[in-house]
């Protein structure tokens, strides 16, 4: 009987993890750029850096993850060996909770604090939606006073111009959790078994401004379909309120541009009943004070605006409430014209280090998702524009010994000078192989060296831009050949100097 042939071993698929992606150098050096400047903001208030690890035990989390046997809806969980369960991070806000709980004897009170750092969501990706992203954040732990808020909405818009976003073109809104709490105990969903349905509710409430009041209405509702029609694409379950739940919760979103008196706007916009709820009255005082310190350094509504449709989807939240939202048009994968939408928001957690310690400590802060808002400033043309000059590229004519060690020492003398240089270090055989590299890579100078030229003294020197500017008027190669456009002999002991005056000539 025959062998049989043996089957090639199947390749194995390439592929990155779905929401997750693999990061350019230009988009890593557009990210450091854009961290630097909010980072000169955080540090000017009085903000010092901390970091905290990527894994956290997940009942450190915060209670808004899902209490089950594989906590791993909306978080990444593994089992340690101890049988404890971690989880990536979801934000940076309940890690610092930890921090701080756990070193409240050593940390000076208040603790301005500032991090950043990838978070991970469990979550269905989608276009622009990632599993894996990157957040800056910044928090002031143990200032109960609201004028610790309103720092942090200076801050925040601050920021923004530090970016270069110009005024007219962003605003911070502030709402207050303790407002939408007094509606939810209102339409009768106030007490701890009803966590998990008013998170609902806040989550749908939050989508306003993608899905308008009538989508907002159908997630409050029995859910909502993705397509046009009912039963068209992915369907999402609502909340099951009753229509005079709905109405309650959506007057309360459609408030715009509060004005004082409050009293009169409770009674007159949302009912006496609703009205008479403390928690409710407590949230407007507390934004008219928030109010009051913005406009009092300047920060008007053009900046900082009161806005009672902002919600804020996590359930730590407990007071003052506040969204980065960008003003500007952009044309969305269907082509469509919107605006840019949030790029950042936080506020107070008053009970997150409690949990912990078991003694009140009020904290407030600040998100910035840094992927979004990095996109917001490339279409501002406010990021990138420096783009890092590609390396000088050293060629390989011989490949003996003594000539890679000149060659390399070529290279470490224009590194030394501050100039990015590499030697090239593929099969030095085919030297247009090495050219076609320079072009490729961007390279603005080739430096080449041969055996004659060693002997004499010199290195010839190639204007990769003016190269390609002469070559463009040539039309044969044998013209191409004879010319050698943007190419012309130096001195070797000159190498670093004319390198450094070509490079000022081509920028």
């Amino acid at each position: 009987m025959a062998d049989k042939k043996k089957k090639k071993p199947q390749k194995l698929k390439a592929r990155s993890p779905r929401g997750f992606v693999d990061r350019s150098a230009a988009d890593i050096r557009a990210t450091d750029e854009m961290i630097g400047k909010i980072r000169e903001v955080y540090e000017r208030y009085g903000f010092d850096p901390v970091e905290t690890p990527a894994f956290e035990y997940t009942d450190c989390l915060g209670k808004f993850l899902p209490d089950t046997d594989r906590p791993n809806a909306g978080v990444f969980s593994v089992q340690d060996d101890d049988e404890q369960w971690m989880s990536l991070r979801y934000d940076l806000t309940a890690p610092l909770a930890r921090h701080v709980a756990e070193n409240i004897n050593e940390i000076t009170l208040p603790y301005r604090t500032y991090r950043n750092g990838w978070v991970f969501r469990n979550e269905k990706p989608g276009p622009g939606r990632f599993r894996q992203f990157m957040q800056f954040d910044a928090d002031t732990v143990g200032a109960p006073g609201v004028q610790a808020d309103a720092e942090m909405c200076m801050m925040m818009a601050d920021t923004m111009e530090a970016l270069g976003i110009a005024r007219g073109d962003y605003v911070i809104r502030v709402n207050n959790r303790k407002v939408l709490d007094g509606v939810m105990e209102a339409i009768g969903l106030g007490d701890d078994e009803n966590a998990e349905r008013r998170l609902t509710v806040l989550r749908s409430t939050d989508k306003l401004d993608k899905f308008g009041i009538e989508g907002v209405r159908l997630l409050l509702g029995k859910g909502r379909w993705e397509g046009s029609k009912e039963g068209e694409g992915d369907f999402t379950p609502g909340a099951g309120l009753s229509s005079v739940q709905i109405e309650t919760v959506l007057d309360l979103i459609k408030i715009k541009d509060i004005d004082e008196p409050y009293s009169d706007l409770l009674a007159g916009v949302m009912g006496v009943a609703l009205a008479e709820s403390e928690k409710l009255k407590t949230g407007f005082y507390e934004l008219a004070a928030i109010e009051k310190i913005v406009n009092g350094c300047g920060y008007g509504p053009d900046r900082i605006k009161i806005d009672t449709s902002i919600v804020r989807g996590l359930e730590y939240y407990t007071g003052p409430v506040y969204e980065a939202e960008l003003l500007f048009d952009v044309t969305n994968e269907k082509g469509e014209k919107v605006q840019f939408g949030s790029v950042g928001g936080g506020g107070r957690y008053d009970g997150l280090v409690k949990r912990f310690t078991g003694q009140d400590v009020p904290a407030t802060g600040f998100s910035i998702g840094v992927s979004r808002l990095m996109t917001a400033l490339k279409n501002l043309g406010k990021l990138g524009q420096d783009d890092v000059l590609a390396p000088v590229l050293v060629t390989v004519m011989d490949k003996d010994t003594e000539s890679l060690g000149a060659y390399q020492k070529m290279v470490q003398d224009l590194r030394g000078a501050g100039i990015r240089a590499e030697m090239y270090q593929g099969n030095p055989k085919d030297f247009s192989k090495q050219m076609r590299y320079a072009d490729k890579r961007g390279c603005p100078i080739v430096i080449i060296q041969g055996n004659d030229e060693r002997q004499s003294g010199k290195v010839q020197l190639k204007d990769m831009i003016e190269g390609k500017r002469q070559a463009a008027a040539i039309e044969s190669n044998e013209e191409y050949r004879a010319a050698r456009p943007g190419q012309f002999e130096i001195e070797a002991g000159s190498l670093v100097d004319e390198v450094k005056k070509l490079l000022a000539a081509q920028k």
